[in-house]
């Protein structure tokens, strides 16, 4: 049975159209492909900037620990060791033969001077470690005996200001909270030669906040390479840590603003 040059043209323009729309179809399908792929490319790029940017926090931290470990060696070696030798050195001279009673009381005084001294080095290394007052008492006692020790020294005038509290903070992020901040104070003093410090706390239903600015010399906080250095890298790992957010303002010439923020959920 042969078509008629009508019912002819209708085939053709239904397979026409027919293929028109697999054509149509395939194009939305490949694009879609492809855009899913370099979708799922981008989130692989991104998964793999955020485990290298936690690995290098990791590292930081590991760095810390050995840095914190070799100096805690180098104190008892320096401070402690060395005055228990003498102590030892001055305790063998008492046995010496025929000692004279002022030699004797001598020799007594030098050794307890120097075991004085020892257990005065053994008291900073332990505050050093955890401040007592951080341990009895909790971090708004050790920040407040922190920010005395800096304004004593009349190099800095540090300022606390806000109506927040670090009681809804856990114990466990006490002492990583004390360590960021003596990190900061450590920062303006040494590298930052500010003269003033102000330390701003809020405390929200849900979140805690820490506010510090300085008027130091400042930096560029949009340089890679500052952003690399071992002392920001250490409150940035401190901050990731305790799942804290951490924002950074600086500019030469017009000092630092950190904006650090911990949930207040246990």
């Amino acid at each position: 049975m042969e078509l008629t040059w009508s019912e002819s043209t209708v085939v053709q323009t239904i397979v026409w159209t027919f293929l028109a729309f697999l054509s149509m179809a395939i194009v939305l399908i490949l694009f879609f492909y492809f855009s899913r792929k370099k979708i799922v490319a981008k989130e692989i790029e991104k998964r793999e900037l955020e485990v290298n940017h936690q690995k290098a926090l990791l590292h930081a931290v590991l760095f810390t620990q050995e840095e914190e470990r070799k100096r805690i060696a180098q104190d008892l070696h320096d401070d402690i060791s060395s005055k228990l030798n003498v102590v030892t050195l001055h305790t063998h001279l008492l046995k010496t033969p025929n000692l004279e009673e002022n030699e004797r009381l001598e020799i007594m005084e030098n050794i307890e001077t120097l075991t004085g001294n020892a257990l005065e080095s053994a008291r900073r290394i332990a505050h050093d470690l955890l401040p007592p007052v951080l341990e009895k008492f909790g971090l708004q006692a050790g920040v407040d005996e922190l920010v005395l020790e800096y304004n004593t020294t009349q190099k800095v005038r540090v300022s606390r200001t806000g109506d927040g509290s670090f009681d809804a903070l856990t114990t466990e992020k006490q002492l990583p909270v004390f360590r960021i901040l003596q990190e900061l104070l450590h920062n303006s003093v040494r590298h930052g030669k500010a003269s003033e410090v102000i330390v701003n706390i809020e405390t929200l239903a849900t979140h805690w906040t820490l506010n510090y600015r300085d008027n130091g010399c400042g930096f560029d906080s949009n340089d890679p390479m500052v952003r690399k250095g071992l002392g920001l890298r250490n409150i940035e790992s401190r901050v990731g840590l305790l799942n804290g957010k951490l924002t950074l303002k600086a500019q030469p010439g017009q000092g630092v603003h950190y904006q650090i923020t911990f949930s207040n959920e246990k």
